[in-house]
């Protein structure tokens, strides 16, 4: 089997979805007239590439499913031929015709070729947004996007970016046997470590679980006994008062609930390259003030809806701004969303997008990059889609399916 290097199959979807190919006197392979009465709609999971379609072939109209290869070998390659859920195709679209596909009862498979059905200047346009060496494909033309598509495509992501990380939080509430405190405080560890040390202040909150800091959480001694001895930070003898009485308080608290067998070696914290504001331990201890002052976490963050209301949560003497910020931006806009789906009332979601827009960007290498292309990130709305959009689309060049490449794609000067 001899397939074109220059055709992807993404792009025959693309085409197909948008009907960008020459409908004048379309024939199958076999000399029958067709007509595209319903492309179908595009399926991202298993099964045929688009369901729902019609088509006129002849004289008969059919309604079921498109299954689109850039050879028509690949059927047998997939071995789609032995997959009941391709039964329903009724249409094979294809770039070459290299091999008739036989169904069951002997009869041929009705298949389109594309190849030269496509414009050339649609195909050229295409080759060159997938080989360019920019990371954001489009940022030559960027400038040439109207404003209402980049705006529609900012909305999309965030949504997008908003689900996704609900879902993960959902997982975890599945994990926690549906319990939302324990989910919020792992959720909240795991964040509080940011990216360097999330790890390890993930594990130290599965070792060490809510309901026994709740018991204590009228003891911030005790609370930071059980956290900081749990993590390996009392391993060491110090001759320093507070440190032997923390020790003290964790080997207690440790055999009454039974901590030891989760507990972490101090050797899996990250310090190089922190600053001093962002150790693990400077960080910890910001976890367990938090802890004590905040009873009943998970039903303050559902009564969130603005800015002021998620500070309050997180709020310090210790703490500055960017990282509360962070952890609202990556915890409780999570958990509303993710609380919004489980109860389907989508007023969570609109509450997490009010959050959003009155916090203030992010600033990294991703956003400098689409700064420079002219966007005015105005808040962390912005910055939350642009880090989506450049992640899930840019990077793995899903041009077809971001609204902002597929309109640089469209047929036409």
């Amino acid at each position: 089997m001899v397939v074109p290097t220059t055709m992807q199959e993404s792009f025959l979807h693309y085409i197909w979805q948008f009907q960008y190919f020459d409908k004048t006197d379309l024939v199958t392979t076999q000399g029958e007239p067709l007509q595209v009465i319903r492309p179908g709609i595009h399926n991202t999971d298993a099964g045929p590439d688009f369901s729902e379609a019609k088509v006129r072939i002849g004289l008969m109209s059919w309604a079921g499913n498109v299954e689109i290869h850039i050879a028509s070998s690949e059927w047998e390659a997939h071995r789609h031929h032995l997959d009941k859920a391709y039964d329903s195709v009724v249409l094979h679209v294809v770039w070459t015709d290299d091999k008739p596909v036989m169904l069951e009862d002997g009869s041929l498979l009705p298949t389109l070729v594309l190849k030269g059905k496509i414009d050339t200047q649609l195909m050229t346009r295409y080759r060159k947004l997938m080989s360019t060496s920019f990371v954001i494909p489009c940022a030559r033309q960027f400038e040439r996007i109207p404003n209402i598509i980049r705006l529609s495509m900012i909305d999309r992501v965030l949504v997008e970016r908003l689900e996704e990380k609900s879902a993960s939080v959902l997982e975890l509430l599945e994990y926690n046997n549906n319990d939302w405190d324990e989910t919020t405080y792992q959720l909240l560890a795991k964040n509080f470590g940011f990216k360097v040390n999330s790890q390890p202040f993930f594990q130290l909150s599965k070792g060490v679980p809510y309901k026994y800091l709740a018991r204590h959480s009228n003891d911030p001694k005790q609370v930071e006994a059980m956290l900081f001895g749990q993590a390996g930070f009392l391993d060491e003898a110090v001759n320093n008062s507070n440190h032997k009485l923390l020790r003290r308080e964790y080997k207690m608290l440790a055999a009454k609930y039974n901590l030891l067998n989760s507990k972490l070696n101090v050797s899996q914290w990250k310090f190089l390259r922190l600053r001093p504001a962002n150790f693990p331990t400077v960080r910890l201890k910001q976890f367990c003030v938090m802890i004590c002052r905040q009873k009943n976490l998970f039903s303050r963050i559902i009564e969130t809806d603005n800015r002021q209301s998620a500070y309050q949560l997180f709020e310090s003497d210790t703490m500055g701004s960017s990282s509360i910020e962070n952890l609202i931006i990556n915890s409780v806009t999570p958990i509303l969303v993710a609380y919004g789906r489980r109860q389907s009332d989508t007023s969570f979601l609109e509450r997490a997008q009010k959050i959003l827009e009155e916090l203030s960007p992010e600033n990294n290498r991703i956003l400098r990059s689409w700064t420079a292309l002219g966007i005015d990130v105005k808040n962390a709305f912005d910055s939350q889609a642009l880090i989506q959009l450049f992640n899930s689309y840019c990077v793995p060049r899903r041009c077809l399916d971001c609204a902002i490449g597929a309109s640089l794609l469209k047929p036409g000067p």
